[in-house]
Protein backbone atom coordinates (compact mmCIF):
# COMPACT_ATOMS: atom_id res chain seq x y z
CA UNK A 1 0.00 0.00 0.00
CA UNK A 2 0.90 3.90 0.24
CA UNK A 3 3.52 5.11 2.45
CA UNK A 4 0.91 7.78 3.42
CA UNK A 5 1.87 10.22 0.73
CA UNK A 6 2.86 14.00 0.39
CA UNK A 7 1.00 16.46 2.65
CA UNK A 8 -0.19 17.64 -0.05
CA UNK A 9 -2.12 14.28 -0.84
CA UNK A 10 -3.39 14.00 3.05
CA UNK A 11 -4.69 17.22 3.03
CA UNK A 12 -7.04 16.76 0.19
CA UNK A 13 -7.93 13.24 1.96
CA UNK A 14 -8.75 15.19 5.09
CA UNK A 15 -11.13 17.78 2.83
CA UNK A 16 -12.87 15.24 1.05
CA UNK A 17 -16.13 14.91 3.14
CA UNK A 18 -16.56 18.50 1.65
CA UNK A 19 -16.51 17.78 -1.91
CA UNK A 20 -20.14 16.81 -3.11
CA UNK A 21 -20.82 13.19 -3.74
CA UNK A 22 -21.55 12.90 -7.60
CA UNK A 23 -17.80 14.01 -7.89
CA UNK A 24 -16.54 11.51 -5.50
CA UNK A 25 -18.87 9.03 -6.68
CA UNK A 26 -17.42 9.60 -10.27
CA UNK A 27 -13.53 8.56 -8.84
CA UNK A 28 -15.59 5.83 -6.79
CA UNK A 29 -16.57 4.02 -9.84
CA UNK A 30 -13.05 2.76 -10.40
CA UNK A 31 -13.03 0.78 -6.88
CA UNK A 32 -16.79 -0.25 -6.20
CA UNK A 33 -18.68 -2.20 -8.95
CA UNK A 34 -21.82 -0.60 -8.43
CA UNK A 35 -24.77 0.05 -6.43
CA UNK A 36 -26.36 -3.38 -7.35
CA UNK A 37 -25.77 -7.36 -7.36
CA UNK A 38 -25.99 -7.15 -10.98
CA UNK A 39 -23.44 -4.44 -11.75
CA UNK A 40 -20.68 -6.33 -9.41
CA UNK A 41 -21.53 -9.59 -11.68
CA UNK A 42 -20.45 -8.15 -14.66
CA UNK A 43 -17.54 -6.50 -12.81
CA UNK A 44 -16.35 -9.96 -11.59
CA UNK A 45 -17.26 -11.34 -15.47
CA UNK A 46 -14.34 -8.76 -16.64
CA UNK A 47 -12.02 -9.39 -13.95
CA UNK A 48 -12.48 -13.53 -14.66
CA UNK A 49 -12.09 -12.96 -18.49
CA UNK A 50 -8.47 -11.59 -17.68
CA UNK A 51 -7.59 -14.54 -15.58
CA UNK A 52 -8.64 -12.89 -12.07
CA UNK A 53 -11.04 -14.51 -9.60
CA UNK A 54 -12.97 -12.61 -7.39
CA UNK A 55 -13.96 -11.96 -3.66
CA UNK A 56 -17.31 -10.05 -3.65
CA UNK A 57 -18.61 -7.95 -1.03
CA UNK A 58 -21.72 -6.22 0.09
CA UNK A 59 -20.68 -3.18 1.31
CA UNK A 60 -21.75 -1.96 5.01
CA UNK A 61 -20.58 -1.93 8.65
CA UNK A 62 -21.16 -1.89 12.08
CA UNK A 63 -25.19 -1.37 12.62
CA UNK A 64 -26.90 0.43 15.32
CA UNK A 65 -29.79 -1.92 15.66
CA UNK A 66 -29.40 -5.85 15.71
CA UNK A 67 -32.37 -6.58 13.77
CA UNK A 68 -30.43 -5.25 10.54
CA UNK A 69 -28.10 -8.13 10.56
CA UNK A 70 -31.08 -10.17 9.05
CA UNK A 71 -30.65 -8.19 6.02
CA UNK A 72 -27.09 -8.09 6.04
CA UNK A 73 -26.85 -12.14 5.95
CA UNK A 74 -29.88 -12.31 3.17
CA UNK A 75 -27.68 -10.25 0.80
CA UNK A 76 -24.60 -12.52 1.45
CA UNK A 77 -27.35 -15.48 0.93
CA UNK A 78 -28.39 -14.43 -2.36
CA UNK A 79 -24.74 -13.13 -3.36
CA UNK A 80 -23.55 -17.07 -2.41
CA UNK A 81 -26.82 -18.22 -4.72
CA UNK A 82 -25.94 -15.50 -7.47
CA UNK A 83 -22.20 -16.43 -7.65
CA UNK A 84 -23.25 -20.30 -8.24
CA UNK A 85 -26.00 -19.43 -10.95
CA UNK A 86 -23.63 -17.39 -12.65
CA UNK A 87 -20.62 -19.89 -12.78
CA UNK A 88 -18.32 -17.35 -11.70
CA UNK A 89 -15.08 -17.67 -9.92
CA UNK A 90 -15.60 -16.50 -7.09
CA UNK A 91 -16.41 -16.57 -3.27
CA UNK A 92 -17.27 -13.77 -0.63
CA UNK A 93 -15.88 -11.38 2.14
CA UNK A 94 -18.30 -10.56 5.30
CA UNK A 95 -17.39 -7.77 8.55
CA UNK A 96 -18.95 -9.17 11.51
CA UNK A 97 -20.34 -5.66 12.48
CA UNK A 98 -22.67 -5.69 9.46
CA UNK A 99 -23.81 -8.81 11.34
CA UNK A 100 -24.49 -7.16 14.72
CA UNK A 101 -20.88 -8.00 16.54
CA UNK A 102 -20.73 -5.17 18.98
CA UNK A 103 -24.32 -5.46 19.58
CA UNK A 104 -25.06 -9.22 20.11
CA UNK A 105 -22.31 -11.59 19.65
CA UNK A 106 -24.40 -14.46 20.05
CA UNK A 107 -27.21 -13.57 17.07
CA UNK A 108 -24.01 -12.68 15.24
CA UNK A 109 -23.20 -16.08 15.34
CA UNK A 110 -26.01 -17.80 14.61
CA UNK A 111 -26.33 -15.75 11.30
CA UNK A 112 -22.68 -16.34 10.02
CA UNK A 113 -23.44 -19.80 10.78
CA UNK A 114 -26.09 -19.74 8.66
CA UNK A 115 -24.03 -18.13 5.19
CA UNK A 116 -21.12 -20.36 6.18
CA UNK A 117 -23.56 -23.30 6.08
CA UNK A 118 -25.04 -21.95 2.71
CA UNK A 119 -21.63 -21.66 1.32
CA UNK A 120 -20.29 -25.16 2.21
CA UNK A 121 -23.88 -26.45 0.18
CA UNK A 122 -22.58 -24.51 -2.55
CA UNK A 123 -19.15 -25.53 -2.48
CA UNK A 124 -17.85 -21.83 -1.22
CA UNK A 125 -15.84 -20.23 0.72
CA UNK A 126 -16.53 -17.15 3.54
CA UNK A 127 -13.76 -14.45 4.41
CA UNK A 128 -14.10 -13.16 7.74
CA UNK A 129 -12.60 -9.61 7.34
CA UNK A 130 -10.60 -8.08 10.56
CA UNK A 131 -12.05 -4.70 11.44
CA UNK A 132 -10.76 -2.31 14.37
CA UNK A 133 -8.64 -3.39 17.16
CA UNK A 134 -11.78 -3.50 19.62
CA UNK A 135 -13.10 -6.45 17.70
CA UNK A 136 -10.14 -8.36 16.52
CA UNK A 137 -10.43 -10.95 19.67
CA UNK A 138 -14.07 -11.51 19.09
CA UNK A 139 -13.40 -11.71 15.42
CA UNK A 140 -11.08 -14.92 16.04
CA UNK A 141 -13.30 -16.12 18.34
CA UNK A 142 -16.21 -16.89 15.75
CA UNK A 143 -13.58 -17.50 13.77
CA UNK A 144 -11.89 -20.68 15.81
CA UNK A 145 -15.68 -21.59 16.85
CA UNK A 146 -16.78 -21.71 13.29
CA UNK A 147 -14.25 -24.23 12.62
CA UNK A 148 -14.12 -26.22 15.39
CA UNK A 149 -17.53 -26.79 14.35
CA UNK A 150 -16.54 -28.43 11.27
CA UNK A 151 -16.63 -25.65 8.69
CA UNK A 152 -13.42 -25.79 6.77
CA UNK A 153 -14.64 -23.48 4.22
CA UNK A 154 -14.21 -20.52 6.31
CA UNK A 155 -11.07 -17.87 6.49
CA UNK A 156 -9.91 -15.20 8.37
CA UNK A 157 -8.26 -11.71 7.94
CA UNK A 158 -4.89 -10.80 10.07
CA UNK A 159 -3.32 -7.11 10.02
CA UNK A 160 0.46 -6.80 9.71
CA UNK A 161 0.67 -3.93 11.69
CA UNK A 162 -0.60 -5.32 14.85
CA UNK A 163 1.93 -6.31 16.90
CA UNK A 164 -0.16 -8.90 18.35
CA UNK A 165 -0.59 -10.47 14.86
CA UNK A 166 1.95 -13.08 15.07
CA UNK A 167 0.81 -14.11 18.48
CA UNK A 168 -2.49 -14.68 16.97
CA UNK A 169 -0.97 -17.22 14.29
CA UNK A 170 0.81 -19.25 16.56
CA UNK A 171 -2.57 -19.05 18.86
CA UNK A 172 -4.35 -20.67 15.58
CA UNK A 173 -1.64 -23.51 14.62
CA UNK A 174 -4.19 -25.96 15.64
CA UNK A 175 -6.64 -25.25 13.21
CA UNK A 176 -4.32 -24.83 9.99
CA UNK A 177 -6.09 -21.24 9.48
CA UNK A 178 -6.79 -20.14 5.90
CA UNK A 179 -5.40 -16.55 5.77
CA UNK A 180 -5.80 -12.95 4.10
CA UNK A 181 -2.90 -10.98 5.15
CA UNK A 182 -3.01 -7.33 4.70
CA UNK A 183 -1.35 -4.27 6.45
CA UNK A 184 -4.34 -2.71 8.24
CA UNK A 185 -6.14 0.42 7.40
CA UNK A 186 -7.58 1.04 10.77
CA UNK A 187 -5.67 4.07 13.08
CA UNK A 188 -4.33 2.27 15.88
CA UNK A 189 -2.21 3.59 19.05
CA UNK A 190 1.27 2.80 18.81
CA UNK A 191 1.08 0.38 21.78
CA UNK A 192 -0.66 -2.11 19.68
CA UNK A 193 0.26 -1.04 15.91
CA UNK A 194 3.45 -0.59 14.41
CA UNK A 195 3.17 2.94 12.46
CA UNK A 196 6.62 3.28 10.64
CA UNK A 197 6.73 1.91 6.61
CA UNK A 198 9.92 -0.43 7.02
CA UNK A 199 8.48 -2.03 10.10
CA UNK A 200 5.41 -2.83 9.15
CA UNK A 201 6.85 -4.62 5.89
CA UNK A 202 9.31 -6.61 7.99
CA UNK A 203 6.06 -7.63 10.31
CA UNK A 204 4.20 -8.49 7.22
CA UNK A 205 7.00 -11.09 6.22
CA UNK A 206 7.71 -12.22 8.99
CA UNK A 207 4.25 -13.48 9.93
CA UNK A 208 3.70 -14.59 5.99
CA UNK A 209 6.74 -16.88 6.39
CA UNK A 210 5.60 -17.99 9.94
CA UNK A 211 1.73 -19.06 8.02
CA UNK A 212 3.86 -20.80 5.30
CA UNK A 213 5.70 -22.78 7.90
CA UNK A 214 2.77 -23.99 9.38
CA UNK A 215 0.92 -25.49 6.11
CA UNK A 216 -1.81 -22.71 5.78
CA UNK A 217 -2.82 -21.22 2.97
CA UNK A 218 -2.39 -17.70 2.18
CA UNK A 219 -4.02 -14.77 0.57
CA UNK A 220 -1.13 -12.23 0.17
CA UNK A 221 -3.00 -8.67 -0.14
CA UNK A 222 -0.73 -5.78 -0.92
CA UNK A 223 -0.28 -3.46 -3.34
CA UNK A 224 3.58 -2.59 -1.67
CA UNK A 225 5.83 -3.72 -4.79
CA UNK A 226 8.55 -4.42 -2.07
CA UNK A 227 6.11 -6.47 -0.32
CA UNK A 228 5.09 -8.24 -2.91
CA UNK A 229 9.29 -8.96 -3.79
CA UNK A 230 9.09 -9.68 -0.36
CA UNK A 231 6.81 -12.30 -0.55
CA UNK A 232 7.99 -13.37 -3.97
CA UNK A 233 11.45 -14.34 -2.40
CA UNK A 234 9.79 -16.18 0.19
CA UNK A 235 8.05 -18.21 -2.14
CA UNK A 236 10.60 -19.21 -4.47
CA UNK A 237 12.91 -20.04 -1.41
CA UNK A 238 10.21 -22.33 -0.30
CA UNK A 239 9.67 -23.79 -3.61
CA UNK A 240 5.79 -23.13 -2.69
CA UNK A 241 3.59 -24.64 -5.91
CA UNK A 242 1.21 -21.81 -7.12
CA UNK A 243 -1.65 -23.91 -5.54
CA UNK A 244 -0.44 -22.45 -1.80
CA UNK A 245 -0.49 -19.24 -1.80
CA UNK A 246 -2.63 -16.07 -3.89
CA UNK A 247 -1.83 -12.27 -4.49
CA UNK A 248 -5.07 -10.39 -3.53
CA UNK A 249 -5.47 -6.67 -5.06
CA UNK A 250 -8.31 -4.56 -4.69
CA UNK A 251 -10.73 -3.43 -7.46
CA UNK A 252 -9.43 -0.29 -9.57
CA UNK A 253 -6.02 -0.61 -7.83
CA UNK A 254 -2.28 -0.36 -9.35
CA UNK A 255 -3.98 -2.92 -12.02
CA UNK A 256 -0.81 -3.27 -13.96
CA UNK A 257 1.01 -5.00 -10.83
CA UNK A 258 -1.32 -7.20 -11.24
CA UNK A 259 -0.99 -8.27 -14.62
CA UNK A 260 2.17 -8.92 -14.12
CA UNK A 261 1.76 -11.15 -11.53
CA UNK A 262 -1.07 -13.27 -13.33
CA UNK A 263 1.76 -12.87 -16.56
CA UNK A 264 4.44 -14.45 -14.28
CA UNK A 265 1.85 -17.86 -13.37
CA UNK A 266 1.02 -16.55 -9.74
CA UNK A 267 -2.97 -16.53 -9.16
CA UNK A 268 -4.25 -13.13 -8.60
CA UNK A 269 -7.92 -12.66 -6.47
CA UNK A 270 -9.67 -9.24 -6.89
CA UNK A 271 -11.91 -7.66 -4.11
CA UNK A 272 -14.77 -6.65 -5.84
CA UNK A 273 -17.28 -4.77 -3.45
CA UNK A 274 -20.58 -3.36 -4.66
CA UNK A 275 -23.61 -1.61 -2.85
CA UNK A 276 -25.50 1.70 -1.56
CA UNK A 277 -22.63 1.85 1.43
CA UNK A 278 -20.44 3.17 -1.53
CA UNK A 279 -19.15 6.38 0.38
CA UNK A 280 -18.15 5.10 3.64
CA UNK A 281 -16.14 2.68 1.69
CA UNK A 282 -14.64 5.43 -0.31
CA UNK A 283 -13.15 7.39 3.14
CA UNK A 284 -11.70 4.52 4.35
CA UNK A 285 -9.95 3.84 1.25
CA UNK A 286 -8.52 7.71 1.43
CA UNK A 287 -7.41 6.89 5.08
CA UNK A 288 -5.40 3.92 3.05
CA UNK A 289 -4.18 5.66 0.22
CA UNK A 290 -4.43 9.69 0.10
CA UNK A 291 -3.69 10.14 -3.31
CA UNK A 292 -7.22 8.90 -4.26
CA UNK A 293 -7.71 12.58 -3.11
CA UNK A 294 -6.05 13.81 -6.33
CA UNK A 295 -8.34 11.87 -8.56
CA UNK A 296 -11.46 13.63 -6.77
CA UNK A 297 -9.75 17.00 -7.28
CA UNK A 298 -9.48 16.25 -11.09
CA UNK A 299 -12.68 14.90 -11.10
CA UNK A 300 -13.92 18.72 -10.31
CA UNK A 301 -12.57 19.86 -13.30
CA UNK A 302 -13.89 17.59 -15.65
CA UNK A 303 -17.03 17.14 -17.74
Amino acid sequence: MSKGGSWFDRMLAASLPMVPKPIVRRVASRYVAGDSLADAVARARELIARGARVTMDVLGEEIKDVREGEATRDSYLELLDTIRRENLDGNISIKLTAFGLKLDPEVTYGRVRDVVQRARELDNFVRIDMEDSPVTSATIGIFRRLREEGFDNVGIVLQAYLRRTLADVEGMADIRAHYRLCKGIYVEPEKIAYKGYEEINANFLAVLERMFELGSYVGIATHDHAVVAGAEEIIRRRGLDRDAYEFQMLLGVDEALGQRLLADGHRLRVYVPFGSQWYAYCMRRLKENPKIGRYVLQGMFKG
